[in-house]
């Protein structure tokens, strides 16, 4: 049974219950799945795996997420968000607390690659697309709210992961985190729903609506319609570019600073002052799309990540590192808040979920190949270098890309 909140209260709205429930599983799910990479030198180190090794499980699970997704976003614009959340937050849970068990490299195929791959989908797809359809004016303010959730999990939870490791080591840490996330998210997901007429509401805190009287149909374009326009292509494309980045940066930036002989307490710091200034990012960027355009506010994103990422190949010394960590962060956060409302602009609302979930999918694979990419051309250089440069260019062609795209004419 869905969970209720009542009050007497007639300003109040429930659309902000979904903000608030949302903001909770982006700082639980997300600002876990990002610090992955604190995991990743002392697992690596206690099995003398390869880099690319571990960085290809972490890779399969971004794979995964993305190919969930479609089927996630479909299931959400049918049924809601309800058990969908529930039973990924079941398989998220699961898979981390499996990952204390891991004893060889399908093991973290299995766990992490693909359980927790399956479970974190929905923390995007799911939550977002429902929170388009409770906003429309404070749609780009909304979704920036909550994915500074992420940024928040960023910023804490290094530090968290860090202190666990250094207590009780990695297994233990993995069992702890396992157990919250699964109370956490089956808890959370009993007051989702999936739009304000369900509870009779208008969006944006319009008031309630007669609830014998039928709905106003969401507008937008299909899937099939979506697919064949370019602007469809074009984001796939630039978001492609910025997630191979993004996941890569994730993954290997505490292991690159372990390497220039930073320790990893201060590696861990430096991932978090990422995640502190991401949510800067995403607050002020997702405020940003609602005045200035979410185009406008993309074309910003690309230009700080092609900036930073052309300052971190010279980057040799702890405060280079922090600098580009502080710039980075910004970009990021700014990138993950505007997507959903730029889907919801172009395409519509009435399949934004599968739309949405398949823009994920396509651009999730820049992200899969990102990280073991990297690690490969690490473990046959023995340096950073030519991935660092090779990121580059793809953030300034993504860049290119976002400046290209133009609204749908007769949409």
């Amino acid at each position: 049974m869905p969970v209720s909140v009542k009050t007497d209260n007639p300003r109040f709205f429930y659309g902000y219950v979904i903000v608030l429930v949302s903001f909770a599983l982006q700082v639980l799910g997300w600002g876990l799945f990002n610090s992955l990479g604190v995991f990743f030198n002392p697992i690596v180190t206690e099995f003398a795996w390869p880099r690319a090794a571990l960085s290809s499980a972490i890779s399969f699970a971004m794979l995964i997420s993305g190919a969930t997704g479609i089927l996630q976003g479909s299931l959400n614009d049918r049924f809601g968000p309800r058990v969908i959340m529930s039973a990924g937050g079941v398989l998220l849970g699961a898979g981390y607390l499996l990952m204390s068990r891991v004893a060889s490299v399908w093991h973290a195929y299995l766990f992490c690659g693909l359980m927790i791959g399956m479970g974190i989908s929905g923390t995007d797809i799911v939550l977002l697309s429902t929170t388009a359809r409770w906003f429309v004016k404070r749609r780009g303010m909304m979704t920036g709210i909550i994915k500074v959730g992420t940024g928040a999990g960023m910023l804490c939870m290094p530090l968290v992961i860090n202190g666990l490791i250094t207590a009780y080591g990695w297994r233990t840490a993995f069992v702890v985190l396992g157990a919250i996330v699964l109370f956490f998210y089956v808890l959370g997901a009993q007051f989702l729903v999936r739009d304000p007429g369900k509870r009779g509401l208008a969006p944006d805190a319009g008031g309630r609506v007669n609830p014998l009287e039928q709905p106003s149909p969401e507008q937008g374009l299909t899937l099939g319609k979506t697919a064949r326009t370019v602007q469809f292509w074009t984001m796939c494309f630039a978001f492609f570019m910025f997630l191979f980045c993004a996941v890569t940066i994730l993954m290997h930036l505490s292991t690159h600073a372990i390497d220039l002989g930073i320790t990893r307490t201060i590696a861990s710091v430096a991932q978090a002052a990422l995640g502190g200034t991401s949510i800067a990012g995403r607050f002020i960027m997702g405020w940003a799309g609602d005045r200035i355009g979410n185009k406008a506010a993309l074309v910003i994103c690309f230009i700080c990540l092609t900036a930073s990422l052309l300052w971190l190949h010279f980057s040799d010394t702890l405060w280079m590192i922090f600098l580009f960590a502080l710039v980075y962060g910004f970009a990021h956060g700014g990138f993950f808040t505007l997507i959903s409302p730029l889907t919801a602009d172009l395409f519509g609302t009435s399949s934004h979920g599968v739309i949405f979930g398949t823009i994920t999918f396509v651009f999730s694979i820049g992200g899969a190949l990102g990280p073991v990419t990297t690690g490969y051309i690490f473990d046959i250089t023995n340096s950073y270098s030519a991935a660092f440069w090779i990121m580059a260019a793809m953030s300034m062609a993504g860049l290119i890309a976002i400046l290209s795209l133009k609204p749908i004419k007769n949409a």
